[in-house]
This record gives structure tokens, sequence and C-alpha cells, in this order.
């Protein structure tokens, strides 16, 4: 059951993560990237992108 759990969380975590790649203000050719990391490595992925992903839009000041 523990491990469901934790499948939930990271298929969440990861579509959010792929949510705010599609509304960054990054190229094509980098959300691409970012998405296909994100899908093939969903935890490594995930955590790479809240390192060094690029940001959404709504969040620049």
């Amino acid at each position: 059951m523990e491990y469901g759990l934790i499948g939930l969380l990271v298929l969440a975590a990861d579509i959010y993560a792929i949510i705010q790649v599609l509304g960054s203000s990054a190229s094509t050719a980098a959300k691409i990237i970012w998405v296909l990391v994100i899908l093939i490595l969903p935890v490594l992925g995930f955590i790479a992108w809240l390192v060094a992903g690029p940001r959404s839009s709504a969040a620049k000041i």
C-alpha cells in the first residue's frame, strides 16, 4: 500500500512539473527535452527540473 501512495505522489509531482515546463517561456526544443527527461526518469527528472528547470512565466517578478 505504501508504494502505491509514493507512486501516486511521484505521478502528481511529475504532472505538476510538466505543466510548469509547458507554461514556461523556454524554447520549444527545451520544453520537449525537459518533458522527455521527466517522463523517462520520473524521480530524477523531477529533482533536476526543481534545481535547473525553466521557470513558469507566471513566476517571474
